[in-house]
């Protein structure tokens, strides 16, 4: 029996990128590839725009809510990723991490859905070859 790979996706608040990141990897990969989604600094409650660009996609995310990260995630996964410059996690003996310093529009005056799309697209481009990656290192 193959274990399958464990992924957690981290942001400061776990209200948007992380949980857009956790969403499509799901979407993608379905049972494949047992996913978690944390903040390092959780917020109130996900942003309506990242659960908006998903539902564009057939992608519901609205039951989720934002949490911290837990010992039970750390002992599920293998692989963290860091979503942005500003989440940060301390090293965890036995599991990669990795960030992804995402497309930030906001920078260039892009604001709103469009600034969200933008967002939301590279994260799924990322997912993918990262959902890839994932299904050809367990085979």
């Amino acid at each position: 029996m193959t274990s399958k790979p464990g992924v957690l996706f981290v942001c400061v608040k776990n209200g948007g990128k992380s949980q857009m990141a956790g969403g499509l990897m799901r979407h993608i990969a379905g049972d494949a590839v047992t996913v978690y989604t944390a903040g390092t600094k959780p917020g109130p409650s996900l942003n309506a725009q990242s659960v908006e660009s998903l539902t564009e996609l057939g992608i519901d995310i609205s039951g989720e809510h934002t949490k911290p990260i837990t010992a039970d995630m750390l002992a599920d996964v293998d692989l963290i990723i860091t979503l942005g410059s500003e989440a940060v996690v301390d090293p965890v003996p036995g599991i990669e991490i990795r960030n992804w310093d995402t497309d930030e529009p906001s920078k260039r005056g892009i604001e709103g859905m469009e600034r969200m799309r933008i967002v939301r697209d590279d994260i799924q481009a990322r997912v993918q070859a990262l959902a890839a990656e994932l299904s050809t290192n367990n085979n």
